[in-house]
């Protein structure tokens, strides 16, 4: 039985590769955290999680104090039972975002480590469903960029074939600039705003009334992400899809939207939901409510398990790891393809990483 020997925790600081706003917040750099675990055998896995901009020291903590001794000398094959004897050890910090991000630096570096041993590609050890899955753009539709460059980056994404387009909302000329993009990729289009959790529930209700003209695809987050009722008296006033799910922490957060008809797209993020274990089981929750999945973020590991289920719908286009890796994701026709290497797929670069490491 191979057994982990030693199991390491660091921080690396990657530049934001440019500048990022939305109604709320500024996105200013990436604290990632890696979890680098070696069994008895010599195999290896890495696994990270991250945070933007603030936190990363106290994932650090966490793991290096608590998570990472209870690992040595565990059988890394069992997944399941190493994530809920981590969860269960921290019982007083649960459900909440340091414990979520430290759990998936942990979960992903042991799902990276059974698709090494496997030699197979994640996409296909978590379910294999399609071998490529659709993209949308957020890139080109920050809240700070002027009209001209909304529609700019909308039409180069819908010309290079991609499915979709996303544009932050939180401006009083939100319609003009939305209504501006949409008449430049036409229908065929799909168009989604995101208000990252910043109106109120009279105001969604009122936003969502002005913004049914234009066929969006979703309003995500338009609420906190606790007012699951707010959601859920939104979605039954408006048409369009609401989304929610990069801010939600655990399977039963997510069980709460969607029993209550609060979201018609979830988008689980494998960093804050606790790693790839919880991600699979809110995407399956989410496909016995016929509700598809479009993750947050984190493209470049999101691909693969997108592709791996039946509703992974979209993969979202936002480059950040760049710096840090030797390549990029695969982008063929509109499509982003999940890579056939053994384990997660990236192809991260160590000489890079450890120019920026911070502890």
């Amino acid at each position: 039985m191979t057994v982990v020997t030693h199991a390491e925790a660091f921080l690396v600081d990657v530049e934001v590769e440019q500048t990022r706003t939305d109604a709320v917040q500024a996105f200013t750099s990436q604290e990632t955290v890696f979890v680098e675990l070696t069994t008895a055998d010599g195999n290896t896995g890495l696994g990270y999680s991250y945070t933007i901009g603030t936190g990363g020291s106290s994932v650090l903590a966490l793991l290096r104090d608590h998570l990472l001794p209870r690992l040595r000398g565990q059988d890394p094959r069992r997944i399941e039972a190493l994530w809920r004897d981590l969860f269960a050890a921290t019982r007083a910090t649960t459900v909440g975002a340091i414990t979520s991000l430290a759990l998936a630096a942990v979960d992903t570096a042991l799902w990276d480590l059974k698709c090494r041993r496997a030699g197979e590609p994640l996409w296909r050890v978590a379910g294999g469903f399609r071998p490529r899955v659709p993209l949308y753009d957020t890139e080109g539709g920050w809240l700070h960029l002027s009209t001209e460059e909304l529609v700019a980056g909308a039409k180069a994404a819908a010309t290079a074939g991609w499915g979709g387009v996303k544009v932050k909302v939180g401006r009083p000329d939100d319609l003009e600039r939305l209504t501006a993009v949409r008449e430049a990729v036409g229908p065929r289009c799909d168009l989604m705003v995101d208000a990252n959790q910043s109106m109120t529930a009279a105001e969604a209700v009122r936003r969502a009334a002005a913004f049914a003209p234009l066929d969006l695809f979703w309003l995500e987050e338009p609420l906190p992400a606790d007012d699951v009722s707010g959601h859920a008296r939104l979605a039954a006033a408006t048409a369009i899809p609401v989304a929610v799910g990069e801010s939600l922490y655990s399977v039963a957060q997510f069980r709460d939207y969607l029993h209550r008809g609060a979201a018609s797209i979830v988008q689980p993020d494998v960093a804050r939901v606790g790693g790839i274990t919880p991600w699979l089981k809110v995407a399956h929750l989410a496909e016995a409510f016929t509700v598809d999945v479009c993750p947050h973020f984190l493209m470049e590991l999101h691909v693969s398990l997108a592709a791996a289920v039946p509703n992974g719908r979209y993969v979202e286009h936002i480059p950040q790891l760049r710096a840090i890796t030797r390549t990029e994701l695969t982008v063929e026709n509109g499509f982003a393809v999940p890579p056939e290497t053994p384990g997660l797929g990236i192809d991260w670069d160590r000489d890079a990483m450890d120019d920026r490491r911070t502890s």
